[in-house]
């Protein structure tokens, strides 16, 4: 990044469920959840709910039938992921018109980095993506992406908000590890247990110890996270995926092997025949199981060569299921290729 350029994190507000509601007006104002089919009598987890929804303690990865005890008075969607794809392209070409370089994470968020005064920018992309698309997002100003990122958080919903070196300390030093982007629960109770609660004790830990417990590479790098530091650049590069998956959640626990290799080599035709259409190969195959009542197991098989062959494909995913001890019923089954 240069020297007079500055980092913005643009985030869409409840990005899918904010879609949702576009396609119905009807729906403004209600607690709107989004989710597998949009049947909370089926199996099947929360992609995303409004924020009208998450008052009532409903959030991403929620079991459906949880969420429908929480609300009841929720409205249920099934995902379509046509529809967020085509809001969320018309979201980019809006960011891509206002930056020097463009760094797309997702559907719903993205890194600019510009010149110029960031807030009167910020404001003008708020205004665009209302205007053309109907949506509204927040906007964290940062003098790098991880400060960006972590100052999106705080605009929420429909803001702005500035977070540098100047601010880092005042506004995170008090605040708990797991609040640093990067830093999940996991490791957050690991630095707990050594004495580590907030961003600040972080900050001034001895590194060596870090690098002890947490190895020589993520050690100095939750240091570095704890002090706002981040040489990342925005990368306009496009985001090529490691790996692509497909996913089923059984309406009831299935015993019948034939219909758990059935679901399998259906799911890796489909990966394969999405593959074939882009100029990537297949190098390897997981199959995921998840048996009743909920323990999940994965297991894999390389290719002898990275390969499009449908076939190839298929027979390498009946491979893996064959790795499997199948003496459970299972509830969920999937596919993932990993790709070159």
């Amino acid at each position: 990044m240069s020297v007079d350029s500055i980092v913005l994190h643009v985030d869409v507000d409840e990005f899918v469920a904010a879609v949702e509601v576009l396609r119905h007006p009807e729906l403004a104002g209600a607690p709107v959840i989004v989710g597998g089919r949009g049947d909370p009598t089926k199996r099947g987890v929360v992609a995303t709910a409004s924020y009208e929804a998450r008052r009532y303690g409903v959030h991403s990865g929620m079991p459906l039938r949880v969420a429908a005890r929480k609300c009841a008075a929720g409205v249920f969607l099934p995902v379509d992921r046509e529809a967020y794809e085509a809001a969320s392209e018309g979201v980019m070409r809006i960011l891509g018109s206002f930056a020097d370089s463009l760094e797309v994470w997702g559907w719903d968020e993205a890194f600019l980095e510009l010149r110029g005064d960031p807030e009167v920018v910020a404001r003008a992309i708020q205004a665009a993506v209302k205007a053309d698309i109907g949506l509204s997002c927040s906007v964290g100003i940062g003098d790098n992406k991880l400060r960006a990122k972590t100052a999106s958080g705080f605009a929420k919903p429909a803001g702005i908000y500035r977070l540098t070196a100047a601010e880092w300390f005042g506004v995170m030093g008090a605040r708990g590890t797991e609040q640093l982007w990067g830093v999940g629960r996991k490791t957050a109770r690991r630095l707990a247990e050594g004495g580590i609660t907030t961003v600040r004790e972080l900050a001034a830990a001895d590194e060596q110890e870090l690098g002890t417990s947490f190895g020589s590479r993520t050690g100095p790098r939750l240091k570095a996270l704890a002090r706002g530091e981040d040489s990342s650049p925005v990368d306009s590069t496009p985001r090529r995926a490691k790996s692509s998956s497909l996913e089923l959640t059984f309406d009831e626990d299935v015993e019948d092997t034939a219909v758990i290799m059935s679901e399998v080599e259906r799911m890796a035709r489909a990966l394969a025949d999405r593959v074939d259409s882009t100029d990537r190969l297949v190098s390897g195959v997981t199959v995921k199981l998840r048996f009743a009542p909920f323990v999940t197991r994965t297991r894999s098989i390389r290719l002898d060569e990275p390969s499009t062959d449908v076939e190839k494909i298929v027979v390498a995913a009946a491979g893996a299921v064959a790795l499997f001890e199948i003496d459970r019923p299972v509830r969920l089954v999937g596919v993932r290729t990993a790709l070159q």
